[in-house]
């Protein structure tokens, strides 16, 4: 139930992302990477048994990180500062490498899609794709205090 929760909510919030990103792109990516963490909180779940596994789900998890595709557009120059960001100055200073991160995060997670037949092979492609919010996280984003 939960999950389906987690799963709908994410839908919406994907689903205004366009409408919001031509009027505010600080929300319209904040809505982005909130439903990746959502997808993310269930992938955790699952692969630590907390929440019941099925294919589906697991290569939902992964659709859901390919949105960040439309995170290419959502940061122009006007939104480095104001608003409710926790973006960092070094996504502009080094535009080529952000833009190369969120290009990898989409093609290995279409690839972890198309991978996932059970439980283990999700796990295996969890652990690979987790690796790249992680190391965008470090270089691009402010630390939560």
């Amino acid at each position: 139930m939960i999950s389906r929760i987690v799963l709908a909510v994410g839908a919406i919030a994907l689903a205004t992302t366009a409408v919001i990103a031509q009027q505010d792109p600080i929300a319209a990516r904040r809505a982005i990477m909130k439903a990746n963490g959502q997808a993310a909180q269930l992938g955790t779940k699952m692969t630590k048994g907390e929440e019941p596994f099925s294919v589906e789900k697991g290569k939902k998890v992964f659709a859901t990180y390919q949105d960040v595709e439309k995170a290419h557009a959502l940061f122009p120059d006007n939104s480095k500062t104001g608003g409710d960001t926790a973006a960092l100055p070094a996504i502009w200073e080094n535009k080529a490498d952000f833009e190369a991160r969120l290009t990898k995060l989409v093609r290995d997670a279409k690839a972890a899609e198309g991978k996932v037949h059970d439980l283990d092979s999700f796990k295996a492609e969890f652990a690979e794709v987790q690796k790249n919010c992680g190391g965008c996280h470090q270089t691009y984003r402010k630390r939560q205090s």
